[in-house]
C-alpha cells in the first residue's frame, strides 16, 4: 500500500516540535518494517493527498483539513476539527463525559475554544472571578473571542494516551517523571495517587473519540480524593512521548484494520 504521512505545523506542537516528529517518523518505520511504500510532509509543504491508499496526519491547519476531506484519513478531518475546545465540550456534553464544573472554590480555567493550544497563554489560570474578567480582556485583545471555561478541580492530574480500536490506551502522572509542556500539572501538586476505575477512564475517553471522529488520541484528566474522574483536555493524536514504540505499534495496524475490514464489505 501506498501511505502518505502528514506531520502537523510546528505552531500546533508548542514545546513539542521534536516528539511529534518522532511519533510520525516511528509510525513510518512501522509501516515500512511491513512492506508498505510511506512518504512523510509536513502540512506546510505543498502536497497532494491524491493516490495514496492511506494517511496518517497530525495536520491541524484548515486547508490541510479541507484537502483531506473524502480521503481515507487517521484521523479524519471532521474528528480533527471536533477537537476544538468549543465543539469538544458540546460533544462531552452529548456523551456523558464527566467534565469540570463550571463553578467552584479554587480558581477558573479559561481555553481557546476555536482550535488547539499553540502556546501557553492559550491555557490559563484565574484564581478568583475578576481575574478570570481580566483574562477574557486579554484573549479579546489577541483576537480569540471563542473560549471555555471551567473550575479548577484538586485532585490528580494524569495524561491519558489511547488508540481506539487495538485495545491500546496508557495513563501517567506528569509529576512523577517531570515531563511537561506548559508546567500547568503544577498547579495541582505532586500526584496522590488517588485509586480510580482506570478501565471506565478508557471506556468514557473511547466513547468520545468514537463520537469525536478520532482514532489516534490523547488528554488530561483529575481524579480527585474520592476517585471521580474529570476529564479536561482531549485532543487528537499527542507525542505519546511516554509510550511512544507501544503507541506507534497500535497506530500502525490502524491501516492494517481499516484495510481488513475494506475487504470484508467488498465480498459482501
Amino acid at each position: 500500500m501506498k501511505i502518505l504521512l502528514i506531520l502537523r505545523a510546528e505552531r500546533f506542537s508548542p514545546n513539542s516540535v521534536a516528539k511529534d516528529r518522532a511519533i510520525l517518523e516511528t509510525v513510518g518505520a512501522r509501516l515500512i518494517a511491513a512492506g508498505h511504500e510511506v512518504e512523510m510532509v509536513s502540512e506546510e509543504q505543498s502536497f497532494c493527498a491524491d493516490g495514496y491508499d492511506c494517511i496518517y496526519t497530525m495536520g491541524r491547519l484548515p486547508e490541510t483539513l479541507a484537502r483531506l476531506q473524502g480521503h481515507n484519513a487517521i484521523n479524519s478531518s471532521e474528528g480533527i476539527a471536533n477537537c476544538a475546545r468549543c465543539r469538544l465540550e458540546e460533544i462531552m456534553q452529548q456523551t456523558g463525559t464527566p467534565m469540570a464544573p463550571h463553578e467552584g472554590d479554587y480558581g477558573y480555567w479559561i481555553k481557546r475554544g476555536d482550535a488547539a493550544a499553540q502556546s501557553k497563554g492559550d491555557v490559563q489560570f484565574a484564581a478568583t472571578k475578576s481575574e478570570l474578567e481580566q483574562k477574557k480582556a486579554e484573549f479579546a485583545q489577541r483576537g480569540v473571542s471563542k473560549y471555555t471555561i471551567s473550575a479548577h478541580v484538586p485532585g490528580d492530574l494524569i495524561k491519558f494516551y489511547g488508540v481506539a480500536g487495538t485495545g491500546f490506551f496508557r495513563y501517567y502522572y506528569p509529576t512523577d517523571d517531570g515531563e511537561s509542556k506548559f508546567g500547568d500539572e503544577l498547579r495541582n501538586g505532586a500526584a496522590r495517587h488517588y485509586p480510580f476505575d482506570a478501565a471506565e477512564l478508557q471506556h468514557s475517553v473511547n466513547t468520545l473519540a468514537e463520537a469525536v471522529g478520532v482514532k489516534v488520541y490523547g488528554g488530561d484528566c483529575i481524579v480527585d480524593a474520592e476517585g471521580y474522574y474529570y476529564v479536561i483536555d482531549f485532543n487528537d493524536w499527542p507525542s505519546f512521548s511516554r509510550c511512544r514504540e507501544e503507541a506507534a505499534t497500535a497506530i500502525a495496524s490502524l491501516n492494517i484494520l481499516g484495510d481488513a475490514k475494506r475487504q470484508s464489505r467488498a465480498k459482501h
